[in-house]
C-alpha cells in the first residue's frame, strides 16, 4: 500500500483490450477505496469476479463489551488462552471501541476456506508459528515478529506451518479498523510530494516484504468465501479458485514488515513513544518498542517517567526480553492503562535502572483516542492483583522522605539539610558505576 508495485502480466495501458490464450477477454478489476480517489490496484481475473453464487450468514462477529462504566488498569495474561478455531474462527476479541479491536488467535485448525474482510483493515503480528498467506495478490511467507498488513476486502486464506515439536502453538494478535478508516504508515514519515518514506524514519521500502509468485491459481469447482461484513460473516460460493488473478499492479495490496528491521529512534533523555510509532489509523497508534541503546545524559533515568496520557488508553503486548519491571508481567502479557490515570515504572525499578546503557525488550502497543472496552474473554484472562501492584513505596526510607516542616530530609533524616537525591548516580574514583544488566523501559 504505500508504493506504487506491480506483478504478474499486464496489458500496456490500463481499461484495453487484454486477452487470454484462448482468446477470450481477460475481467479487469479496479480495486480501491474511497470511491476512486483513494489507493487502488488494478486486478486481471481469469474469469469475471462477479460469478458468486450462494450466500448465507454464519455467524455474528460484533463483540460485546462488559464492565464499560468501569475504568482500572488490567494484567492480561494471555498464555492462558487455549489453542481454538482457525486463523479466522480462533480470533478472540478481548477489547476493542467504535475505532478498533484487539483479538488474540492461538489457532488449532487448518483454514479450509478463504476470507475476505470488507468491513476494516487488519493488522496481524505474529508472535509464534510461520507460514504462507496466499492471496488475490500474490504469496507471502510470514514468521515470528513479523506484521502482516492486510488492507479491507483482499481475499486470502492463512496457512501454518506445522509447529516442530516443543515449540509454541502459533499465535498472533489482531487489530481491526472498526470504523472503516486504513491502517497506513504514519504521515511524518512519508514525502507529501511522492509518498516516499523520508530520511527519519525509522523504517523505509526495503523493509516492507511484498506479495511474490505464485500467483494464480486457474482451477474451477466449488470454492468458499467468507466475507466479514455488517458484523457477521457471510459464506459465498465461487464456481472457480478466487484467486484467479493473472497480474495487477497499484498502491493496494498486502505486505509484511517484520519488527527487528525496525530502526528505534534514541536521545540523550527518555523519548516519548511517537517515536516508535509505526502504523496508525483513525483515533488510533500502533506502536513497537524494540531493542534499543538507552539514554546517554550523565544523569539520565531510563525508565519511562510517571505520566497521565489524558486522551488515550494504552495497550501493550508484550513479546519477549527481561520483565522485571512490571510485576506480575511475562512473555504473552497485555497491561492496559485508560486515560485518567497516572501510570509509570512499578516501585524500586527507577534505582535499578540508572546506569544502564541497553533494554533488549520487545512490544507491541496500541494506544486509543476514545476509551477501550473489555469483553467477558478478557475478564476470564484478568489478574485481578495488579492495580495494587504499584502500592509498595518506591523510595522507602524510615519516617517519609520529608521533615513535617516540609523540607527535604538528609542522609541522617534530619530536616533543613542536603537533599537525598534519588536519582543520583553512585561514583566510584571519579567514574559513574555503570549495571551492567539491561533495564526494562515499558511505558
Amino acid at each position: 500500500m504505500p508504493y506504487y508495485t506491480k506483478l504478474g502480466q499486464l496489458p500496456r495501458k490500463r481499461h484495453v483490450q487484454f486477452r487470454r490464450p484462448d482468446g477470450a477477454l481477460y475481467s479487469e478489476e479496479v480495486f480501491g477505496t474511497e470511491g476512486f480517489v483513494g489507493p487502488t490496484s488494478t486486478i486481471y481475473h481469469i474469469h469475471p469476479p462477479t460469478q458468486v453464487a450462494g450466500w448465507k450468514t454464519l455467524y455474528s462477529t460484533k463483540p460485546e463489551y462488559v464492565e464499560t462504566e468501569t475504568m482500572r488498569m488490567r494484567h492480561l495474561a494471555s498464555a492462558a488462552m487455549p489453542p481454538k478455531g482457525d486463523p479466522i474462527t480462533g480470533r478472540v476479541v478481548v477489547m476493542g471501541n467504535a475505532d478498533v479491536e484487539m483479538s488474540i488467535c492461538v489457532p488449532s485448525d487448518p483454514m479450509d476456506y478463504h476470507y475476505k474482510n470488507g468491513q476494516g483493515d487488519e493488522c496481524l503480528f505474529v508472535h509464534y508459528g510461520s507460514g504462507t498467506l496466499h492471496s488475490q495478490f500474490g504469496t507471502l511467507a510470514f514468521g515470528p515478529k513479523d506484521y502482516i498488513m492486510i488492507p479491507k476486502g483482499i481475499i486470502y486464506r492463512m496457512i501454518f506451518d506445522e509447529t516442530p515439536e516443543g515449540d509454541p502453538n502459533p499465535k498472533f494478535i489482531v487489530f481491526e479498523t472498526a470504523n472503516g478508516s486504513h491502517i497506513l504508515p504514519p504521515p511524518r514519515y512519508l514525502s507529501k510530494k511522492t509518498s516516499q518514506f523520508l530520511e527519519h524514519s525509522p523504517y523505509c521500502e526495503r523493509d516492507l516484504r511484498l506479495p511474490e509468485l505464485p500467483l494464480t491459481f486457474d482451477e474451477k469447482g466449488s470454492f468458499e468465501v467468507r466475507i466479514k461484513a455488517r458484523d457477521c460473516v457471510h459464506s459465498y460460493d465461487y464456481s472457480y479458485h478466487p484467486l484467479d488473478v493473472v497480474g495487477w499492479d497499484g498502491c493496494y495490496y498486502p505486505y509484511c514488515f517484520n519488527v527487528d528491521d525496525f530502526a528505534p529512534i534514541t536521545g540523550k533523555l527518555h523519548q516519548p513513544p511517537p517515536v516508535h510509532q509505526t502504523f496508525e489509523g483513525h483515533n488510533f497508534v500502533i506502536c513497537s518498542f524494540c531493542p534499543r541503546m538507552l539514554d546517554w545524559h550523565d544523569g539520565a533515568i531510563p525508565v519511562p517517567y510517571n505520566h497521565s496520557n489524558l486522551d488515550s488508553d494504552e495497550v501493550l503486548y508484550y513479546v519477549e526480553g527481561n520483565y522485571k519491571a512490571r510485576k506480575g508481567i511475562e512473555i504473552e502479557s497485555i497491561s492496559v492503562h485508560p486515560q485518567g490515570i497516572p501510570h509509570g515504572p512499578h516501585p524500586g525499578t527507577i534505582e535499578k535502572a540508572i546506569g544502564a546503557t541497553f533494554t533488549d525488550e520487545l512490544a507491541v502497543m496500541c494506544d486509543t483516542f476514545r476509551p477501550l472496552f473489555m469483553t467477558a474473554a478478557a475478564l476470564d484472562l484478568d489478574d485481578p492483583k495488579y492495580p495494587a501492584s504499584w502500592e509498595e513505596d518506591t523510595f522507602p526510607t524510615p519516617g517519609g522522605t520529608h521533615a513535617p516542616d516540609g523540607s527535604p530530609l538528609n542522609k541522617k533524616g534530619k530536616g533543613k539539610g542536603t537533599t537525598v537525591s534519588n536519582g543520583d548516580i553512585p561514583k566510584q574514583a571519579g567514574k559513574k558505576v555503570r549495571h551492567p544488566n539491561a533495564v526494562d523501559t515499558w511505558e
